[in-house]
């Protein structure tokens, strides 16, 4: 269902394919970073932020972090509090990521440089779906309503 406007997508502190503030990971403050967006869709109800680490060599796309209905916006604020509901984001749900609902950073071993996808969707509903869900399960939510999406690639040692 992806349409035909182009979703532009910069992440404050990030450009593409650079590394990780330090800041942002979880050598840092671990805080999720602030994004803002061009060309989004007249038909946006809510965005959606998936970061995974790419290249883990045990678990592929091993998933750091998951939010949705984030209200459609041309700007998501940064150092998003941990939690299931996000009230100051009119209640977005971050789901299950590493083990908590919270933005985890990248924190590869010492040593071992590791690539990470943040991945943007913006969405023509408001999903109904449990707080301990997981980003499978996000996705096949998700998958008929998405109307554009975008990735930000960065990496981190």
């Amino acid at each position: 269902m992806i349409n035909n406007y182009e979703l532009q997508v910069r992440c404050i502190g990030l450009e593409n394919n650079d590394i990780f503030p330090l800041e942002n990971t979880g050598r840092g403050k671990d805080i999720s970073p602030a994004f803002e967006f061009e060309n989004l869709s007249p038909m946006a109800k809510t965005i959606a932020i998936t970061l995974e680490d790419i290249k883990h060599p045990l678990f592929k796309n091993f998933t750091h972090w998951v939010i949705w209905n984030i209200p459609a916006s041309k700007n998501i604020i940064g150092a998003i509090p941990h939690g299931k509901n996000v009230g100051i984001l009119n209640n977005a749900i971050q789901g299950i990521a590493y083990g908590w609902h919270k933005y985890a950073g990248p924190k590869p071993p010492k040593g071992k440089q590791h690539q990470y996808r943040f991945t943007i969707y913006v969405l023509d509903n408001i999903l109904s779906l449990s707080p301990n869900s997981t980003k499978r399960k996000f996705i096949k939510a998700a998958r008929n309503h998405i109307l554009q999406q975008a990735t930000v690639i960065g990496r981190f040692e």
